[in-house]
């Protein structure tokens, strides 16, 4: 007996270890495997309650069969005596169903015996997809090393877990100019993990931005630790990558920290990312500060921001004659990294263009104010210009007065588009009070959405700005989710409602309504719209001048108002009449109010459903 506890035991773990599977479902699957064995052999019916077992240490199957209990046993396959019956149930009567253990006094016959081997295999080709989504899905996000197994044209295949697991990685996701040879060892970054009927289809890659923010914290200690924090990452995979950082504890230089002594760490990065260039710059919350440090190695003069609500943010930049090319890059790199860094649109200017721009102009409307405040400036910068057109040499104080006239156009250009839009910005103040004002210290990272929705969102950088665009101009959320899958807006607005909701509540206040939910109905207070009554005593006075009417109002003593009686039929037209009002004034109306004593236009709001006066 004790080789065959051994026997079994052994080759049970056998199967468990190579599988990959826990005990339990290898049991679960040989039980399930001798119910179908039983079902077919005997042809038994479906309603018929089969249940097995397997003893843990011998590995001895038992099953047991509901049978009804008789008198005289007919059919034994569904039928058992009442003394068979006792002793497995020791109450068990005429006409009771109990459960009967069935001897197995011979193998089961071929179908039997091959319907239990494909039920294994499919119970535990099942347990093993499973497993190993459970245990991928909760890596994405990770770096993982994987082993390249096949490079055809479209796609990289590759093997996870000692060439267990198959993963893909599409064209989209490798490194341009990297080539990847079968059999050699790679790290990849897990993007998302999909079931499917087979295997689960496990998506990685190479070019994500953070897998760049990955390898820092494996490379740098004082990101994993939390002294360094990674604002941001613009990267182009292959080409070049900047990394906005801050310390979060006094003393540490956090670009130092990132770079490692003669650039150690760093270059360990650059060498696993195919010698990617990668810029490590110091975050900060001066935005001119910050857009500087992003155009690095470039020199800038000077940066002028343009918060326009309507289209979007502005950064111009002023930058020497000299440092044009390098501040944009080659084919445009360098600005367009520094703007997907900042979250600004950024504008690069040369001294001498913004100056020629600005002269080309002088004689329009807008400019004439600035040109007759500077006129004294006007010659020598001409002077400036034309010796500069001639290739003629330009001292250095002749270039200081060209980035002085430079930088005041740009400022009092800026200063006119600002006044311009006073309004529309007290019209957006008016509307950014509404919402709920702890929504705007939430950041865009918070959100519970995939991770290229929450990169497509982060100009807008806070929940409160999301839904003030809401409101504002909902075409620039269309446009920064314009490449993402279908229904990203509605999980955005879910999202939003979430994370509005899950906030604690902020000084006893309770919490706000979900701003993209039903509207909450709410009783609202009765009241009767009533035509305001001509004045038909200025009629009784005829020829009367303006001045005597009204020293005779302000000596009329005070008239009874007799209460307004209303019957049910005028009641209920009253109230359709107030409806068909609401409709047609899209959420005005003119109702009467019994405090004021006067008609008022009330106005409901479209977020909480309230009614207020339109001028509050």
């Amino acid at each position: 007996m004790r080789d065959e506890e051994i026997r079994f035991e052994r080759a049970f773990q056998e199967i468990a270890d190579s599988r990959a599977l826990p005990p339990e479902v290898v049991r679960e699957a040989l039980r399930e495997a001798l119910i179908s064995a039983y079902r077919k052999e005997t042809s038994a019916s479906k309603a018929q309650v089969i249940e097995a077992e397997i003893d843990n240490k011998l590995g001895r199957p038992r099953i047991y069969v509901e049978k009804e209990v008789v008198e005289e046993v007919y059919s034994p396959l569904t039928e058992v005596s009442l003394e068979d019956a006792r002793f497995f149930n020791p109450e068990a009567e005429y006409g009771d169903l109990v459960m009967v253990r069935v001897e197995i006094t011979r193998q089961f016959g071929r179908i039997a015996a091959q319907s239990a081997k494909q039920t294994i295999l499919q119970k535990i080709r099942n347990a093993e997809r499973e497993t190993v989504y459970q245990e991928f899905d909760s890596k994405v996000g990770e770096i993982v090393t994987a082993t390249v197994q096949s490079v055809s044209a479209s796609k990289v295949t590759l093997t996870l877990n000692n060439n267990r697991v198959e993963a893909t990685m599409r064209k989209q996701d490798q490194i341009p100019g990297e080539r990847l040879i079968p059999g050699s060892k790679v790290r990849v970054y897990i993007v998302e993990v999909k079931r499917s009927t087979k295997s689960p289809e496990i998506v990685v890659s190479r070019t994500h931005r953070n897998m760049l923010k990955r390898l820092l914290e494996y490379e740098v200690p004082e990101i994993y630790n939390g002294q360094v924090e990674i604002k941001n990452i613009a990267r182009e995979a292959g080409f070049r990558s900047k990394i906005a950082v801050i310390a979060l504890m006094d003393n540490i230089d956090p670009v130092g920290a990132c770079v490692g002594v003669k650039g150690g760490r760093i270059q360990n990065i650059v060498k696993e990312l195919h010698n990617e260039k990668i810029d490590v710059i110091e975050w900060s919350s001066n935005h001119e500060e910050f857009i500087r440090k992003a155009l690095n190695p470039a020199l800038t003069k000077s940066v002028f921001l343009d918060d326009d609500p309507d289209n979007g943010r502005t950064a111009i930049v002023l930058v020497p004659d000299d440092n044009l090319s390098q501040a944009i890059g080659r084919e445009g790199q360098n600005a367009r990294l520094a703007a997907k860094l900042t979250h600004w649109r950024i504008d690069i200017k040369a001294v001498s263009e913004a100056v020629n721009e600005a002269m080309a102009k002088a004689d329009a409307p807008e400019l004439a104010p600035f040109f007759q405040r500077n006129a004294a400036l006007v010659p020598e910068i001409q002077r400036i210009l034309e010796k500069k057109k001639a290739d003629l040499m330009v001292q250095p104080e002749e270039y200081t007065t060209l980035n002085r006239f430079a930088e005041l156009v740009e400022g009092y250009m800026l200063q006119q588009r600002i006044q311009a839009r006073q309004a529309r910005m007290a019209e957006i103040a008016a509307l950014r009070a509404t919402l709920p004002q702890h929504a705007f210290e939430i950041p865009v990272s918070r959100l519970k959405l995939s991770d290229n929705l929450i990169e497509a969102l982060q100009p807008l950088e806070n929940v409160g700005e999301i839904l003030l665009r809401f409101l504002i101009d909902e075409k620039r959320i269309h446009r920064l989710l314009s490449n993402q899958p279908e229904g990203s807006i509605e999980a955005l607005q879910e999202a939003l409602d979430s994370a509005v909701l899950e906030e604690p509540e902020i000084a006893g206040s309770p919490a706000p309504e979900p701003v993209f939910a039903a509207p909450v109905q709410r009783d609202e207070p009765e009241m009767i719209e009533l035509a305001p009554a001509p004045d038909l005593s200025d009629a009784a006075f005829p020829g009367e001048t303006v001045e005597e009417r009204r020293r005779r109002k302000e000596r009329a003593p005070e008239t009874f108002v007799e209460p307004v009686v209303v019957d049910e039929e005028e009641l209920d037209l009253l109230e359709r009449n107030k409806k068909d009002n609401k409709k047609k004034k899209k959420g005005r109306t003119i109702l009467y109010d019994e405090d004021r004593g006067e008609m008022v236009v009330k106005r409901q709001h479209k977020r909480t459903g309230d009614w207020s006066d339109e001028f509050e």
